[in-house]
């Protein structure tokens, strides 16, 4: 049951993100939506080209070592540069969480930053939308964004919108008040961390698989 709910999430779109090259910085989002909160987890893998300029930003002492205060600062920049909004009405994210790897694997490419943000949602209509702009370093980045499978019931995914380089993302989703049954709760809260991993497992090995094709 697990391996087909790890499948459960809305399929990838626009292919321009996926045909990164090594002079690009790839950010994913996943957004995962609850009737009073909206969460996203981001992966941020810079090419091999542009390590050595990004690295200026993360380690801003330039002593060779990320720090705890440096990796923050940094994420709360990449916060900075984003713009979520449900109906309209803009939502300020807070950061829950960030990692950073080895600077020897960003070097090699393989290294990815996981951040993890969320939002309390305002009260509102049945229809709603959600928007979320990525402004972070655009000059070289290349932007995903995705949607897992509302693990609430009563919330039904209607469409998704992106521009061609996936820098503006819209979610249009319906909820009801319909009561939702325990034993469906229990399930999804066993299963939804698993969601999440598995997605940014896919997307990670489609960047991976693409650039091991080019860099031969």
């Amino acid at each position: 049951m697990k391996v087909a709910a790890a499948a459960m999430f809305l399929g990838l779109a626009g292919t321009p993100a996926l045909a990164h090259r090594l002079d690009e910085y790839l950010q994913g989002t996943l957004l995962s939506i609850e009737k009073d909160r909206v969460q996203a987890q981001m992966t941020l893998t810079p090419g091999v080209a542009v390590f050595p300029l990004l690295l200026a930003e993360f380690d801003t002492d330039g002593n060779g070592f990320i720090s705890e205060t440096e990796k923050r600062a940094y994420a709360e920049r990449v916060l900075r540069d984003l713009r979520l909004g449900i109906d309209g009405v803009r939502l300020m994210p807070r950061l829950l969480s960030v990692q950073f790897p080895a600077v020897e694997e960003m070097k090699e490419g393989r290294g990815e930053i996981r951040i993890e943000f969320g939002a309390d949602l305002p009260g509102g209509g049945r229809e709603r939308r959600i928007a979320l702009e990525n402004h972070h370093e655009n000059r070289i980045a290349a932007y995903q964004v995705n949607c897992l499978v509302p693990r609430d019931r009563n919330i039904r995914v209607l469409a998704q919108h992106r521009n061609y380089d996936q820098s503006n993302y819209e979610l249009d989703y319906v909820q009801s008040e319909i009561a939702q049954p325990t034993a469906w709760k229990a399930w999804w809260s066993g299963d939804l961390g698993l969601l999440s991993a598995m997605a940014l497992f896919l997307i990670t090995r489609f960047t991976v698989a693409w650039r091991g094709n080019h860099a031969r």
